[in-house]
């Protein structure tokens, strides 16, 4: 079965999740680039009014067509209680494009099961597996992937 995972991070915590997926699926994997600058703190700001407000913005150049997958990974942070415009913007750019998904999705602490709604609502199905983890549990390494990949 091909696997693509797709995500968007701004703070590198969803690339080490992300990273991690992709090698012990042997994946490809497509990092998702803003051309909208989110560091530091007005960076931080920006992000929540845009996932509050759902902008969709333009992304960075994408190596790899989601319809070529069986399986898509989508993985986002949690921004102001939703999914990072980032992803909804890759989601949104490929509609129609998704044959399966498994969503993963890190924040501080709450927001996962909004987060998880709207990406399903823009992919336009339900996906096959969920994966919340805190900020915490990624850098400590504590979690275990193996029924999210099965």
């Amino acid at each position: 079965m091909s696997s693509l995972v797709a995500y968007y991070s701004r703070t590198d915590i969803t690339k080490k999740l992300a990273e991690e997926i992709a090698g012990r699926l042997n994946a490809d994997i497509e990092e998702i680039t803003s051309t909208v600058k989110y560091d530091g703190k007005i960076g931080y700001a920006r992000a929540g009014k845009d996932a509050m407000t759902v902008k969709i913005i333009e992304i960075g150049n994408l190596k790899y067509d989601p319809s070529n997958y069986d399986v898509v990974y989508l993985g986002v942070p949690v921004w102001a209680g939703k999914a990072a415009n980032p992803l909804i913007s890759y989601i949104k750019q490929n509609e129609g494009k998704f044959n399966n998904v498994k969503f993963f999705v890190t924040a501080g602490s709450s927001g996962f099961e909004s987060a998880f709604k709207q990406m399903e609502e823009f992919v336009g199905k339900a996906p096959l597996k969920t994966l919340a983890l805190t900020t915490k549990q990624v850098k400590k390494g504590d979690y275990d992937l193996d029924s999210y990949l099965e």
